[in-house]
């Protein structure tokens, strides 16, 4: 749009004849008004923009400074930012912004880098949303655990199944979007983590997986029933004496609740007199805190301990000095001095693991069962300055005492075939 100007003796061409001066104002109005309003929307979209790219640069910019496992995870993150950088300029809102960090958020390809936040499409965190445990050999997806009375499981699921199609698409197409894209060659950890987050499904779409099974083709729908991993457990633990006078103690996935301090001394004390212990943690996805795991371990120590080392990477790339410490556990209570054996697995996350080593480090209970979750390190949460976001990396590394990583450690007895992890852990605690 312009605006004329009349000469002398001129009519200006847009003015018809006969229109009188408030009506010519009217009109001009009319129109700065519709010229407004069609730069308004875009005015605000670059505001908008903006905030995005101000969120992008400080969400790059502190995993960038604080992340501890880089090393690990073979993530070129400066490429990250010219990969992921465009489509910044390209969001359209909020929920569409979520979805970006999101994605990138696989490029470290680890359970334990999640916003704590999502939408209705957002996919379930892993392990704690997940129903199952998939691996990559040889090009295909195979089942190698499922969470015991979770929807995987109870639909039919079995382990040794062959995941082939997801959703009705080939799951070599469905896993793409979950696939590190700055790494130089992906392994098959990598496209383990995609297909673990892909098989633990959106909140909003059921899921349909089918299955190789011997030579025969198979489809199964667990989200027939609600989805479990989104309902709490009943209780925060389960406590039972188990045949030979053995005692039983499960974690509800409850390590990050100091209400189960209190539970867990009151179903000890009702163990005391046990010839062992069997203390089961393979459900403890969720992780928890280190105020929990203490008070627990602190029952079966009589002096102080170290149980979990902590290595502090950022403050080495910083200053150049490596910084090291070794977090303490103190007796407390009551001490069980049985025998103990922890059951742990796929679903012994975070905190879970801390108290799988640190009962491992301080020579306080054999160790049961398979690999666990294998959460990297010790998680930081961080929000972005525009809209607030809320994002969790591991920014310190955690080992056992005598320097292994802690995802690395793998239980030194394994569960035998054909009998139950319970029982296999219950026959152990007998073993002189």
């Amino acid at each position: 749009m312009y605006l004329t100007i009349a000469h002398k003796n001129k009519r200006p061409e847009h003015v018809m004849p006969g229109t009188s001066k408030a009506q010519r104002l009217a009109a001009a109005a009319l129109r700065l008004v519709l010229l407004i309003s069609m730069l308004a929307p875009t005015a605000s979209h670059l505001w908008a923009q903006g905030k995005y790219r101000n969120d992008f640069q400080y969400y790059w910019q502190t995993i960038n400074d604080n992340f501890a496992y880089f090393d690990r995870q073979q993530c070129n993150w400066s490429k990250v930012k010219d990969i992921y950088g465009p489509a910044v300029d390209t969001t359209r809102d909020l929920q569409d912004f979520v979805r970006l960090l999101e994605r990138i958020n696989h490029e470290l390809h680890n359970g334990h880098v999640f916003l704590n936040t999502n939408t209705t499409v957002s996919n379930r965190m892993i392990p704690s949303g997940a129903d199952m445990k998939v691996e990559r050999s040889n090009n295909q997806y195979i089942i190698v655990a499922l969470r015991e009375g979770f929807n995987a499981a109870v639909c039919g699921l079995k382990p040794g199944m062959v995941i082939t199609r997801f959703n009705g698409q080939p799951i070599d197409l469905t896993v793409q979007p979950f696939l590190p894209q700055s790494v130089a060659a992906r392994d098959d950890d990598m496209y383990a983590y995609a297909a673990n987050m892909l098989l633990a499904g959106t909140h909003d779409q059921p899921r349909v997986i089918e299955v190789n099974n011997k030579g025969r083709i198979q489809q199964f729908r667990p989200d027939s029933l609600p989805n479990k991993t989104e309902q709490p457990a009943r209780d925060l633990l389960e406590a039972r004496i188990l045949p030979g006078n053995t005692g039983y103690i499960k974690i509800n996935n409850a390590l990050g609740n100091s209400d189960l301090i209190a539970a867990f001394d009151r179903a000890l004390d009702t163990l005391l007199n046990t010839n062992g212990l069997v203390l089961d943690l393979r459900e403890t996805p969720g992780g928890g805190n280190t105020t929990v795991a203490r008070a627990i371990m602190g029952r079966f120590i009589t002096r102080e301990q170290a149980y979990q080392k902590h290595v502090y990477t950022a403050e080495e790339k910083e200053t150049g000095i490596r910084r090291a410490t070794l977090e303490l556990v103190a007796p407390r209570g009551k001490v069980y001095g049985r025998p103990v054996v922890v059951l742990a697995g796929y679903w012994t996350g975070s905190m879970g693991e801390g108290i799988v080593i640190g009962f491992d480090a301080m020579q306080r209970g054999k160790i049961m069962g398979t690999k666990m979750a294998g959460l990297l390190g010790e998680i930081f949460t961080f929000r972005t300055p525009e809209y607030k976001i809320p994002f969790s990396f591991p920014c310190v590394k955690l080992q056992h005492i005598n320097g292994q990583p802690r995802e690395d450690f793998v239980p030194p007895y394994p569960i035998p075939e054909g009998i139950t992890p319970v029982a296999a852990a219950a026959a152990l605690v007998q073993q002189k």
